[in-house]
């Protein structure tokens, strides 16, 4: 579809940026903090590049004022970061750690002093050691009441200052790296007990939604989900059904749980018939069903292109880049449903992922047209190898490109008549790449670390922080 005019952007757009506590905080075991799996899982050894960690990660627990007046003075609109759910609670429950609540509190009242607004994500993969330890975390029902209370504590907490609230980040990507993958905590290859736990995480996102309910009024809340629209390879019949097997298994799995309540019909008699469906008890479906959200909201980096896969066919383990070395690509999917291919019309950036603005629009109006929800992109940007030059200058155009044609697919999308809440790019400073280190670097302030020197973690403005402050500044005229 082609606009002769496209709409402005709404004047409450929330023109944000995003973070996550284990990548940014820093402070690992100060002032009451409990382990997470996260803080364990880094110190196995060939799980990080270059054995990195979040111990200091760039140092925002004790330098979050410094950060947010670079946020203020970039003008922008909303910050989304992520509690540590054991800086409240320790043991993962039990006594509200004042000194880990208070910390969020003082960042909170530091944005609205700002007049940024805040987007708390509730859970964004550091789940307390303790309660992994205690009865497998995520596959065992009782993290439901646990996660609720965690949540309710927040909730009764912030009521009067924040008005969104983001439940799960990347349900999909925590889960399947997981539990199937090997790649994150607690470091599973099993796909049945995959689908328990994933279905426990959905009764506990819908559990918290309820109780939002009850305790704030006005506010918004939402799950973040890692989408990546599927395409067909070819024209051929038999691809575009093998992306439609893709659509249903790697995102209608979760979306439609988030937007109706129920699995799609498809992949559940598929799972049954393999003996991987999870197990439903009494009062699941209602609770699924109550769980609806706000929104939805999107983290979106890449599409996915797929062709037909027969059933016999056997899949070489794909290497995992997170040394920013071109050409890891390798073809992988699930026999008898669907084979991903590379996508020759695209580009990609060093880490292998393919540079598709298009697809953030196309899969924006999937989800209009699918929920009929409100959409909060809460994730997007580019991951690259900044270089640091003489007088402090970095010229990151390749970043102000990628943003820049990605706002755009925005802009096309209101036009098509997508309800859109905000955008929020990946990252505001530098941070930890989880498995990739420091030198993957996303930020338009640029943290001089790297991953064996923490240096004086100074934060430096990119090419990209004065580019974005002029399209915050103009509500997305100047781009």
């Amino acid at each position: 579809m082609y606009h002769a005019k496209l709409d402005q952007f709404p004047n409450d757009f929330l023109w944000g940026s995003a973070s996550a506590a284990y990548q940014v905080e820093g402070a690992w075991n100060e002032d009451g903090k409990g382990p997470s799996v996260w803080d364990n899982f880094v110190r196995i050894p060939g799980k990080t590049f270059k054995g990195t960690d979040g111990n200091v990660a760039v140092d925002h627990y004790h330098r979050y004022k410094e950060d947010v007046a670079l946020m203020a003075e970039m003008g922008l609109k909303a910050y989304r970061f992520s509690v540590s759910w054991s800086r409240i609670f320790p043991a993962g429950k039990g006594e509200i750690n004042e000194a880990g609540i208070q910390f969020y509190e003082n960042l909170i009242d530091e944005l609205l002093r700002h007049q940024i607004e805040p987007i708390v994500t509730l859970y964004h993969w550091d789940l307390p050691q303790a309660l992994q330890d205690e009865y497998g975390g995520w596959e065992s029902r009782e993290i439901i009441e646990d996660f609720n209370n965690y949540c309710v504590a927040l909730f009764e907490r912030f009521k009067d200052k924040v008005n969104y609230w983001v439940t799960l980040n990347e349900q999909n990507v925590f889960i399947s790296h997981g539990y199937e993958q090997a790649s994150h905590p607690p470091g599973v290859r099993d796909r049945k007990r995959m689908y328990e736990a994933n279905h426990i995480a959905n009764l506990a996102n819908a559990k918290a939604i309820q109780s939002f309910r009850q305790i704030i009024l006005n506010g918004k809340i939402g799950p973040s989900f890692a989408y990546g629209p599927a395409y067909a390879y070819t024209s051929n019949p038999e691809d575009v059904l093998a992306a439609e097997n893709a659509e249903d298994f790697n995102s209608h799995w979760w979306l439609d749980v988030y937007g109706w309540g129920e699995y799609p019909k498809t992949v559940w008699k598929y799972l049954e018939k393999y003996d991987l469906a999870p197990t439903m008890e009494a009062g699941d479906e209602a609770l699924l069903k109550a769980g609806k959200p706000d929104f939805m909201g999107v983290n979106y980096y890449q599409t996915a292109t797929f062709t037909a896969s027969p059933l016999d066919e056997e899949f070489v383990n794909a290497k995992e880049n997170h040394d920013g070395k071109k050409g890891n690509f390798v073809e992988n999917g699930n026999a008898g449903l669907f084979k991903r291919k590379r996508n020759e019309a695209l580009e990609t950036t060093n880490w292998d992922w393919e540079i598709d603005p298009t697809g953030l629009r196309i899969g924006l109006r999937r989800i209009t047209s699918r929920y009929g929800l409100p959409v909060l992109v809460t994730e997007n940007g580019l991951g690259e190898f900044d270089k640091l030059e003489e007088n402090d200058v970095i010229n990151d155009d390749y970043r102000i490109e990628y943003i820049r044609k990605h706002i755009e697919q925005l802009q096309a999308a209101i036009a098509d008549g997508v309800d859109l809440l905000g955008y929020c790019t990946w990252s505001f400073t530098d941070l930890l790449s989880w498995l990739n280190g420091y030198q993957k670097r996303y930020g338009f302030v640029y943290v001089d670390r790297d991953e064996l020197n923490e240096k004086e973690l100074r934060r430096i403005r990119k090419k990209s922080f004065y580019w974005y402050k002029d399209v915050i500044w103009s509500n997305g005229d100047r781009l």
